[in-house]
């Protein structure tokens, strides 16, 4: 098959061909993007789930469709070593710069670009990189609006002006949070407040925030009331049909079937995962002699695809961790390989992970707190652990 037509796009964040299993979604977001429109009550979003279920892929399509509504629209990445003061007046920046050139009031925009100026020059003790920008824009900072140094104030004030900007156009103001888990507490807790005070004014500003499967949770501990606050969508993996159209569409495009032996030994392998999905469907183009594909095209092809996550998907988060956090998932994935309840790689017992390595829960704290701090777990419930890597385990026994 020639390489330079295979369809399958493995990246990280790249949207694939055929965006399957998520109409829902999208059809949902679109209905929400009308009601704050027009002023009727509606919740911003949480997207969560584990790596490589295409959470920044919908998040891009979720912001795509805000753009061809014309709103405005920002968009941060959350890290955890760094205060989101500035990279949301980044967003908002990119936001009003989108809305501003068809407002027919100069002053007005003028007005909103001085609380966005003097928003981002408040820089205090939360910024705990000390980063500091000032927003291209030639106008007084506004003293007095978003610059008390309370981040959950100044959010509020300056999603207020920004949606009343958005409001006068009949459109509205759209931040995509991705990593939202990485967010220190306090910020979820300002983001949260924010989100609620905007929501009973039912000013036109969603934040749609994207994170792992304990993000909200987070927010719950944030915010009591941030069970309410938000409609959450758990992104998962594809159902059997939908990884089929995610395979066959874009193949058909190119004038190219599968034998449905082909599609069945697909599916086993990648779980439905989307990531997944892509890699494997991109390895088996290449390695197949022409149409239909067939189910020893994917086999051949198999191990190329096993060896390439086992780098880049795989092995470079295993090589971030230290001797004992790797020690820790180690347990966890012999824990995890025969539970005998069914379930493989499910969510560990912390107390298991501690016997089966001879040791005391307590002193095995510093380990698990640094898997968390990387990504590379997640509390599921209180007392236990899960690898927020689907297929982390298998990868990790077959060391």
């Amino acid at each position: 098959m020639d390489p330079i037509r295979n369809p399958y796009a493995p990246g990280a964040g790249q949207r694939p061909p055929e965006l399957a299993g998520r109409d829902r979604e999208l059809a949902q977001f679109d209905i929400t993007l009308e009601r704050v429109a027009a002023a009727r009550p509606e919740r911003s979003m949480v997207l969560s789930g584990l790596r490589g279920v295409g959470k920044t892929v919908l998040l891009n399509a979720l912001r795509g469709q805000a753009v061809r509504r014309a709103w405005g629209t920002g968009k941060i990445e959350a890290r955890p070593d760094q205060s989101i003061r500035i990279p949301v007046a980044q967003a908002v920046h990119a936001a009003v710069r989108e809305v501003a050139h068809r407002h027919r009031d100069p002053d007005r925009v003028d007005e909103v670009a001085g609380v966005l100026k003097s928003f981002a020059l408040k820089t205090g003790v939360e910024d705990r990189k000390g980063m500091r920008w000032t927003p291209p824009i030639d106008v007084v900072a506004t003293r007095g609006r978003a610059d008390s140094g309370d981040l959950e104030l100044d959010l509020i004030e300056l999603f207020g002006d920004v949606a009343s900007l958005a409001g006068d156009l009949g459109v509205g103001i759209g931040l995509f949070v991705d990593e939202m888990q990485d967010l220190a507490p306090a910020e979820l807790a300002a983001v949260c407040g924010a989100c609620h005070e905007l929501s009973q004014q039912r000013a036109p500003l969603l934040v749609v925030g994207a994170g792992l499967p304990h993000l909200p949770v987070a927010l719950a501990a944030a915010k009591s009331y941030a069970e309410r606050l938000f409609r959450y969508v758990s992104v998962d993996r594809l159902p059997r049909d939908m990884a089929d159209r995610a395979w066959m569409v874009p193949a058909a495009e190119e004038e190219v079937d599968f034998e449905p032996e082909a599609l069945d030994e697909l599916y086993r392998l990648t779980d439905g995962y989307p990531y997944f999905v892509q890699a494997y469907g991109k390895v088996t183009w290449d390695a197949a002699l022409g149409s239909p594909i067939r189910v020893a095209d994917v086999r051949a092809a198999a191990p190329d695809a096993e060896a390439e996550l086992a780098v880049g998907f795989f092995g470079a988060r295993y090589e971030r961790a230290t001797p004992a956090e790797r020690d820790y998932m180690v347990a966890m994935a012999d824990l995890g390989a025969d539970r005998g309840d069914g379930a493989v790689d499910g969510a560990i017992p912390t107390s298991d992970v501690a016997a089966h390595l001879g040791r005391k829960p307590q002193s095995l704290s510093p380990a698990r707190d640094g898997l968390i701090k990387k990504g590379l777990v997640y509390a599921a419930e209180r007392g236990t652990v899960a690898f927020t890597v689907p297929h982390f385990g298998r990868f990790l026994r077959s060391r």
